[in-house]
């Protein structure tokens, strides 16, 4: 935690250190307050000094005021610096994502990435606020007030050998019973919002499935263990304040009954009684004050070390400064994609996904890539698109390989309508031109039209500015679709990657975006993944995938003749579909 602290206060050393010497002068004024009072009565009120009086009266109001001020100040500048270290983590997290491809994604969980992007940030900015304005002030005060009750009565500083010792083993128990449970708590939030993800989304199914009660039980299994946690947390945090109090007012009382008896012999004065009690007051706040920050270490550690594992988890694709290619920069691309011997195999994976597949796309060529479920179609397309690299082999855009590229440059290039079409909250326009934000309406109403979506667009009130809720919920599933692919239309790619596009259409609506899309993409470079024979009528050439292999590459006709795999996928399905 300590280095994702340093890093995140590097750049403002500046505040950090104007809070230190303001909270010095705080500590300054809270530690002569006490010595002021004590002359003032011993050497004032007892000695009927008014002019002693009005002087240190006026010196302890300056003091006051001075302390306050100082106070206030610091309060306001590390809310600010906890508040900005807070935003440039979140940014730092958000940015770290953005760069995953799905198999870090899948390492961590969305529900976990969430939870450590918005409520991990909040435990590590809340730790640096409770820090900054207690950086230099609790610790000074507490070792400034055990050496001024020394130098007041070393007779009565021998009370504080019980009091300091009973408060530290109090800390240390509960510290050390707090740290595995924030751990626990922190596990505890990332089921709850994963289980509320996952029934928000499959609410259709949980219903569908009359699964309500056992969702509930679920949940109501996890919130109760989050509960149990929080609860004993609670409980150890709250014992801190009473103990500490007790133990105080148990030392005050010695103090008084002791200090009492040194008076009554002349060993001690009334001031300097008072002046102690006023010090054992500073030093057990001081205690206290540290054990609030000191206990919300624990959880803040966890959070931080949550946060860090993000921020150091090596993405892919991942390519450094140095073995990028410098010849990609201002390149005209044509969009020849080719996978040389490809091979990937996920972590964890019993089988690899794909075995030395190769596949060569020519701008202006659609080449259509079917097989079973589970037979690396999808994972083919990743690949190309540079979601992930290959384990073995290479994937190359106009005889470059993109592993020498930034990520943002395939990126560029190739357009892509994943299997399951995604929007993002905002309006029509918003999505469409996700990939290139200058695009005109006039350019989006024409790939509305190539995607058959400009008909529901037009019919919507406020068109092209409707607003869509997150996934574009409010949207069929044949809508949501179509202006996926028109959002890949719109970024003008050289390379078009359709991960079964047409999987929510109907037969009429298939037919003509296929139509359309073979008069729109002459010049580009297409990869069609197709569960049905019918939609790659238009295909230059079909590759058949069969266990990660490519079991066969040609026309209709010649897989017909050749390729086993292909035929038992055409009879698999209906003659009518086959001859459509």
């Amino acid at each position: 935690m300590g280095s994702l602290l340093r890093s995140s206060l590097r750049s403002r050393r500046g505040t950090v250190s104007l809070i230190a010497v303001l909270q010095i002068a705080q500590a300054l004024a809270a530690l002569l307050l006490p010595t002021f009072n004590a002359t003032l009565i011993d050497d004032g009120v007892l000695r009927g000094d008014t002019g002693l009086i009005l002087r240190l009266g006026g010196v302890m109001v300056a003091g006051t005021l001075a302390q306050v001020l100082c106070s206030a100040v610091v309060g306001a500048l590390a809310a600010r610096t906890a508040a900005a270290v807070g935003h440039d983590l979140r940014a730092a997290v958000y940015a770290k994502v953005q760069s995953f491809s799905s198999r870090e994604v899948g390492r961590f969980g969305v529900p976990s990435l969430i939870t450590r992007t918005v409520g991990d940030v909040q435990q590590v900015q809340t730790l640096v606020f409770m820090g900054l304005t207690g950086l230099a002030a609790t610790p000074m005060i507490f070792l400034g007030g055990v050496v001024m009750a020394l130098r007041q009565d070393l007779r009565l500083s021998t009370l504080l050998l019980v009091a300091l010792p009973a408060l530290s083993a109090v800390l240390w128990v509960i510290l050390r019973r707090l740290t595995p449970l924030s751990q626990a708590t922190q596990r505890g939030v990332d089921q709850i919002n994963r289980l509320v993800r996952e029934q928000i989304a499959g609410v259709r199914v949980v219903r569908a499935f009359a699964a309500e009660d056992r969702e509930r039980a679920r949940f109501g299994e996890a919130n109760g263990a989050l509960m149990g946690f929080a609860v004993r947390a609670a409980r150890l945090t709250t014992v801190m304040y009473p103990a500490g109090m007790l133990i105080g007012n148990l030392c005050g009382v010695a103090v008084v009954w002791y200090g009492g008896h040194l008076v009554d012999d002349g060993v001690t004065q009334v001031g300097s009684l008072v002046a102690f009690l006023n010090y054992l007051a500073v030093i057990l706040g001081s205690a206290l004050l540290a054990t609030f920050t000191v206990l919300a270490a624990p959880r803040a550690r966890v959070s931080a070390l949550r946060v860090r594992e993000v921020l150091e988890t090596g993405t892919e694709p991942d390519t450094s400064p140095a073995d990028t290619d410098p010849t990609w920069r201002g390149r005209m691309w044509k969009g020849e994609v080719e996978v040389r011997d490809a091979h990937m195999h996920y972590p964890g994976a019993e089988e690899p996904v794909l075995r030395g597949v190769n596949l060569l796309v020519r701008p202006g060529e659609t080449v259509a890539v079917v097989g079973s479920t589970g037979s690396g179609k999808t994972t083919l397309l990743t690949l190309v698109a540079r979601l992930l690299d290959p384990t073995g082999g290479r994937v190359l855009l106009d005889g470059t390989d993109v592993a020498s590229l930034p990520p943002e440059e395939p990126a560029g290039v190739v357009g892509l309508v994943p299997q399951r079409p995604y929007l993002f909250s905002g309006t029509i326009a918003g999505n469409l031109r996700y990939g290139r934000p200058e695009a005109t309406d006039a350019e989006l109403w024409h790939a509305l039209e190539v995607a058959q979506a400009r008909d529901f667009v037009e019919a919507l009130p406020e068109g092209l500015d409707t607003p869509l809720g997150q996934g574009g919920a409010s949207l069929s599933g044949g809508q949501r679709q179509r202006l996926t692919v028109a959002r890949a239309l719109v970024a003008r790619p050289r390379v078009l990657l359709l991960d079964d596009p047409f999987s929510a259409l109907d037969p009429v609506t298939e037919r003509a975006l296929a139509d359309a899309l073979a008069r729109e993409t002459r010049d580009v470079a297409v990869v069609l993944v197709a569960q049905r024979i019918s939609s790659t009528r238009h295909a230059d050439r079909l590759v058949v995938l069969d266990e990660g292999r490519v079991a066969g590459s040609g026309t209709h006709e010649e897989l017909m003749a050749s390729c086993p795999a292909y035929r038992e996928i055409v009879f698999s399905q209906t003659g009518q579909e086959v001859a459509a």
